[in-house]
This record gives structure tokens, C-alpha cells and sequence, in this order.
């Protein structure tokens, strides 16, 4: 199988080397000119066997808009598009019914691992056409992980459920790094403990709490003990707020996950260990940049 991937940056560029070390031929476009493969997507496109599949990979929102809008006027009849970026799963629906209108397919799919997907496969969340998700099986087994289809990957429903999925598992993982970050302030503001960083190495074997994220939580403290080169200023990707916004919209009571939003808001104007460590956990898992300390 031979396919394009439109966006080579911090998940993109990890997920074609990961595809091509599982056997999928890849063509890639960025308009980096020291990542790409090809020097525009009409040679993007020209490169790829039809039916073709184009994986696109770049931020969710306007620069997502203006890629399936060029794909949409230049694909031919019968072509795949997968949008796996972070997008809203209303604007798939929109995207969707615009390549429908063409001829041509698309599907949404959430991808979860982060900048260690590349070593250790990706958690895949899709929606869409069956028809269209058995065409595009031989990609979501290379991206995965080894092991059983449904350990790893999912068809969730129609076009929008992917991210959908997506953007609930992102509200967890907001919920969960908040837990793990209050656990971690009251742990370092209680003069009786002398090894911080050896209380959370213990629990991560057999304990109920033990997770992938507390072992990036133990990385970190191995990286900076005192999390002392790290401001507690915190982003959100977006779609924290939209899980609480659907939340609201479906009268589901979610107070932990607003709870944990409402902290990075809270982190832009006070200091704080605990959202020193959310910050911290989101470099570990996501490459996402942190600031410095002031």
C-alpha cells in the first residue's frame, strides 16, 4: 500500500517513519522543505496510486479547513481522505458531506501515543463508512500497537465519532494529570517526606493508580527533580473545553474534567507546583512545549 500524509510535524513526521517501518509506502508533504517528500500536493497527489488515500495531519481549525478544501477540487473519484488531526467532530461532519458531494470518501480518526508513538504504536479512534475502514485497515495495523485489533483500535461509529471518542479520551486525560499533579503538590509540601520522586516510582508497579502517565510522571522528576526549569503555566489543546461543553450540552455532569480545565486557566495567573507538573506531563506524553521558570 502507498499512501500520502500531508503534515510531517511533531505526530506527523513520527507517523510516516512509523508506517514505513511497518510496510506502508509513504509520501509526505510539508511545507518544511527539510521533512517533505515532494515539493507540493499536486506532486503529493501525482505520487499516489488512485484510489488514493491522503492521511492529513495538521491543526485542527482553519489550516485543517484549507487542506480538505484543496483536496476536495484536485482528488479524483473514489479517493480516501482521513483527517487525523485534533478537529472538532462537528467540522468533520462538514468536511464529510463536502468530499461526499465530490465523490470522494473521508474519515475521521483520533490518534492517541503522543511523541512515543513512534516507538510504541498509536491508540486509533475512527468513524466512518465500514466499506471505507476496511480500505484503509493495513494503515490503522501499522500505526498500532502489536497485539489484538481491539486493544488498540476502534471503529466508533459514522464520520465524526472518531473524534468524538477522541475528544472524550482527551477530557479523561485532562481529569487524570490533574489527580496525578495534586498528588504530587501535597506529596512535596509535607516536610515528612524525604524521597518525593521514589513515592511515585513505588506505585508503579501493583498499585491501583499505576498508569503510562505516572510513569512519565517519574520521568519528569528524574529529568528535574524539583520541576525547578519548568513555569506552572499551562495550555489546552481545545479539546478539554469541548468536552465540557458537551458536558453542558447533554445535562452530563463531568466535574472532574471541568475541574482540571478550569485549573489550567487558573495556572495563567498564580503560581503552582501541581500545575508545574500537569506542564511537565504534557511534554512527556506530547512534545507540547513548556515555559520556563521565571
Amino acid at each position: 500500500m502507498h499512501i500520502g500524509l500531508i503534515g510531517l510535524g511533531k505526530m506527523g513526521f513520527n507517523m510516516r517513519e512509523r508506517l514505513r517501518r511497518n510496510g506502508i509506502d509513504v509520501t509526505g508533504y510539508d511545507r518544511n522543505p527539510d521533512v517533505t517528500d515532494v515539493q507540493s500536493v499536486d506532486d503529493l497527489i501525482s505520487a499516489i496510486p488512485a484510489p488514493r488515500i491522503i492521511w492529513v495531519m495538521v491543526p485542527a481549525g482553519a489550516i485543517t479547513d484549507a487542506v480538505i478544501n484543496e483536496l476536495g477540487e484536485k482528488l479524483s473519484q473514489g479517493d480516501l481522505v482521513i483527517d487525523g488531526g485534533n478537529s472538532r467532530f462537528t467540522e468533520d461532519q462538514k468536511h464529510g458531506e463536502l468530499l461526499a458531494a465530490k465523490g470522494l470518501r473521508f474519515l475521521d480518526c483520533g490518534v492517541s501515543g503522543g511523541v512515543w508513538g513512534l516507538q510504541n504504536g498509536y491508540g486509533l479512534m475512527a468513524g466512518g463508512d465500514p466499506a471505507d475502514i476496511e480500505l484503509a485497515l493495513p494503515v490503522f495495523d501499522a500505526l498500532r500497537p502489536e497485539g489484538e485489533r481491539a486493544d488498540s483500535f476502534v471503529h466508533v461509529g459514522g464520520v465524526g465519532a472518531g473524534h468524538y471518542a477522541k475528544m472524550v479520551h482527551n477530557g479523561i486525560e485532562y481529569g487524570l494529570m490533574q489527580a496525578y499533579a495534586e498528588g504530587y503538590q501535597l506529596l512535596a509540601s509535607k516536610d515528612i517526606i524525604n524521597d518525593l520522586p521514589g513515592t511515585f516510582r513505588a506505585w508503579q508497579k501493583g498499585t491501583v493508580v499505576r498508569s503510562w502517565l505516572l510513569d512519565l510522571l517519574v520521568k519528569a522528576l528524574e529529568e528535574d527533580p524539583g520541576l525547578q526549569n519548568i513555569d506552572d503555566y499551562v495550555e489546552d489543546s481545545g479539546e478539554g473545553r469541548w468536552t465540557v461543553e458537551e458536558a453542558i450540552a447533554n445535562a452530563i455532569p463531568a466535574p472532574a474534567i471541568t475541574a482540571a480545565l478550569f485549573a489550567r486557566f487558573e495556572s495563567r495567573e498564580d503560581s503552582s507546583p501541581a500545575m508545574k507538573m500537569v506542564s511537565a506531563l504534557r511534554h512527556q506524553f506530547g512534545g507540547h512545549a513548556t515555559r520556563p521558570a521565571k
